[in-house]
């Protein structure tokens, strides 16, 4: 038996996992450890270790008590989580999975294996901080905004929300619209959640009535988009309703409530994706002052700086996995990716009246004039001056920002790169000149 174990050890020093038997009493003294073991406690080697005794790896006092507790209690511990101190004074996160021996001889003992995963604590906070962060944003919203899954039940909401129907946050979480509004008003709200649900198309700027708590009837107005998962499956509805009850002249205002809408929709796209939340503001920024140097009038300034802040708009409907991978994408996760210009374009159809030339920047930012990009293919004069200012903006800003899979890159040579796709007949040489200088 001793010798299979001492195999078994032999095999473990080539895996990733720390290996240990333990004297508890009547001596305290480690008795096997294995070199991965050693490595994560910032060990010269394992036999350094046999002079250490573990309870003092132990940084918080409660997590050592609370392990040895347990340890005591059930003869075993399963994937405690506990911070320990290294050799060398650093903190590492580990996972502790145990059992309890006590041989003929009285002779107490602990062994076990012991993992790191201090990576995985460390991806679990930052999360954990862009969830917070996210709520936040969701809370100062002036909107009611809310998620719901497949069967609408609703997941999660903002405070304006849970504010509106009078009941905490925690209150309202796996409930239906049904236990909140008379049936016929919930009955609406369910066929448009279904229609998301089953076509994947958006509703955007419904006007509908909406019963308040005090019995007295408000106008508001609605959008509804699909949400998907990694592999493009819809999972569930995302809405956000405004109250325009306040406005005195509903005709006149409804291009801003409208807008208004689709925008708190980019802000929430905002933190889907954490590299569009100044991405967009700044090619809005950059787009305008081409237009500016080209002579543009005011009111198609605003326009170009509206397109803008939507331009992305569409990539809501891709998921967090695939927009913040740090590596490359699969061939399949491109193709889901390149969904993205569509998808901004149908939320922002409604507005196709008002929009103008910023739906078509929305939709054809990404076109280059060879006809080799998405998602219709256009070639030449087919792609309006905007969209070609935005195309050539965009991928500046993408050049020199930093992101998961690469570093930010020079001024220089991004605009090195954009003058190379200038010469192979792929980027406006006028737009591009003008962002040389506009740089410079």
């Amino acid at each position: 038996m001793r010798d299979t174990f001492y195999l078994n050890l032999s095999t473990a020093e080539n895996l990733g996992i720390g290996l240990f038997k333990y004297a508890l009493y009547p001596e305290k003294r480690f008795i096997i450890t294995n070199s991965t073991l050693a490595n994560i406690l910032e060990y010269p080697s394992k036999h350094a270790l046999k002079k250490e005794q573990f309870e003092d790896f132990f940084i918080d006092e409660d997590e050592r008590g609370k392990f040895f507790a347990i340890l005591r209690h059930e003869n075993g511990v399963r994937f405690f989580e506990a911070q320990f101190k290294t050799k060398k004074g650093n903190k590492r996160w580990v996972a502790i999975t145990a059992s309890a021996l006590v041989d003929k001889k009285r002779r107490e003992y602990v062994e076990g294996i012991i993992e790191d995963i201090t990576n995985h604590k460390a991806t679990e906070e930052a999360l954990e901080r862009k969830r917070g962060f996210l709520q936040e944003l969701l809370d100062n919203i002036p909107d009611a905004v809310y998620f719901k899954d497949q069967e609408n039940k609703i997941i999660k909401v903002n405070k304006f929300y849970a504010k509106g129907v009078g009941l905490d946050p925690e209150e309202i979480i796996g409930k239906t619209d049904f236990d909140f509004y008379p049936h016929d008003l919930a009955q609406k709200m369910y066929e448009d959640d279904m229609h998301v649900l089953n076509t994947g198309n958006p509703i955007v700027g419904k006007i509908e009535k909406n019963l308040l708590p005090d019995g007295s009837w408000s106008q508001v107005i609605t959008t509804k988009i699909p949400m998907r998962n990694g592999n493009g499956k819809i999972t569930g509805t995302m809405g956000i309703t405004r109250d325009m009850t306040e406005y005195a002249n509903f005709e006149q205002s409804q291009l801003s409530m409208l807008v208004n809408a689709v925008s708190a929709l980019a802000k929430a796209l905002e933190m889907h994706d954490p590299y569009t939340f100044s991405h967009t503001h700044r090619v809005a920024r950059v787009a305008q002052k081409i237009g500016q140097a080209l002579g543009w009038k005011e009111d198609k300034l605003l326009a170009m700086k509206l397109a803008g802040e939507l331009h992305d708009v569409g990539k809501i409907g891709i998921s967090e996995e695939i927009l913040n991978k740090p590596g490359k994408l699969e061939e399949e996760e491109w193709e889901v990716m390149k969904n993205h210009p569509d998808i901004g374009y149908r939320i922002c159809l409604p507005l196709k009246a008002t929009l103008g030339l910023a739906l078509d920047v929305v939709r054809h930012h990404h076109e280059k004039l060879d006809g080799s990009s998405y998602p219709d293919g256009l070639k030449g004069e087919e792609i309006s001056l905007a969209a070609r200012i935005m195309c050539v903006v965009d991928i500046y800003d993408a050049l020199v920002t930093e992101r998961p899979y690469r570093k930010a890159m020079p001024k220089k040579q991004a605009l090195g790169i954009l003058q190379e796709e200038v010469d192979q007949k792929k980027l406006d040489n006028g737009v591009v000149n003008e962002l040389i200088e506009l740089v410079r």
